[in-house]
């Protein structure tokens, strides 16, 4: 009991500093907790032992699980159904551009550049391909795209990509009634990301192999890179053709291009059902913690339309990248 009590009071301790550092650093909540359960996990695996973190312990399995499941519904149901419907066909092309072109390419590139199992390639594939739940949701919500039809548009088309888990297709299914009940949401969100979803992301990283990241950092750039021109070149064509151009056009690609909460599922799948070895965990969730950050803050800095932000928001500051619960709950 007293090593359950010590072992909850560290993990719930590590939530508040991730928090912190992500309000510090005006980073993601999920980054900060993804970086923040590896480093825990390096040091007191070196000064206490093999068992560190204690990641598979099965009440912090239980939380993980249910954050992520939580999390993938939310996102789901608060989809607008209106726009889905009138903008079907965009969101069908992007969406299916968006996972496609990089699934095949991130597949091919793991088994035959790097030599990986054509199982673990797939696998690698699908983590790749995503886009992430967590960045884009909030990014428009932070920025006020969530109001506009350019910004449904964008949350459409990643619903595209990330229908097919159960969770999701289930809360975009109820979008119509369970989305617009405005104060159920709320709570939702505040049990979801203060609670659930940092036991999630901390474990995620908590997996991650530090030594093996240094060993081979070339892996690690090639599966980034693989990634990046992938998405961009399946996606970036596809949103010209429907008439997002100039600075509309790459911001809607790079949000496309964006993986984190999707993607780290993915890995982590498939280190549970041991389809993957550790290192490669980590070399897929280097490279989705990487996707998050640099595609964020290129298009928030450099290609944020402007003139399709609401007036209100126009001349307000503009975050670098924002996943925070406090801005979540504000905007609700």
């Amino acid at each position: 009991m007293t090593n359950a009590w010590v072992l909850s009071a560290l993990w719930v301790g590590l939530a508040l500093a991730a928090t912190l550092v992500a309000i510090w650093f005006r980073i993601a909540t999920a980054l900060s907790e993804i970086v923040v359960g590896t480093v825990a996990q390096l040091i007191i695996g070196a000064f206490i032992g093999t068992g560190g973190l204690q990641g598979n312990t099965q009440w912090i399995t239980c939380l993980a699980g249910t954050g992520a499941i939580v999390l993938t519904f939310l996102a789901g149901a608060e989809l607008d159904p209106v726009i889905f419907k009138t903008k079907w066909r965009v969101a069908l092309l992007v969406g299916a551009a968006g996972f496609i072109g990089p699934f095949l390419g991130c597949t091919l590139v793991g088994h035959y550049v790097l030599g990986w199992s054509m199982r673990s390639s797939w696998l690698r594939g699908v983590a790749l391909s995503t886009t992430s739940v967590a960045v884009v949701y909030a990014v428009m919500l932070e920025l006020g795209f969530n109001v506009t039809e350019y910004g449904k548009s964008i949350l459409a088309a990643w619903a595209g990509s990330e229908a097919v888990l159960p969770a999701y297709m289930i809360g975009a299914v109820l979008a119509g009634t369970v989305g617009r009940d405005h104060m159920l949401v709320r709570r939702l969100r505040t049990l979801t990301f203060g609670l659930l979803t940092p036991f999630y992301f901390i474990r995620a990283g908590s997996f991650v192999s530090v030594p093996a990241l240094i060993a081979a950092p070339a892996t690690l750039l090639i599966l980034f890179l693989a990634k990046m021109a992938s998405k961009t070149a399946f996606v970036f064509p596809t949103v010209r053709a429907h008439q997002h151009v100039g600075h509309a056009g790459t911001y809607y690609t790079l949000m496309m291009s964006t993986g984190l909460t999707f993607g780290t599922i993915s890995a982590l799948f498939g280190l549970n059902h041991q389809v993957i070895t550790q290192a490669q965990y980590s070399f897929l969730v280097g490279p989705v913690i990487a996707s998050t950050v640099i595609p964020t803050l290129i298009a928030n800095t450099f290609f944020l339309p402007r003139h399709l932000l609401p007036h209100k928001r126009a001349s307000a500051a503009v975050p670098q990248i924002v996943d925070n619960p406090a801005a979540v709950r504000e905007e609700a």
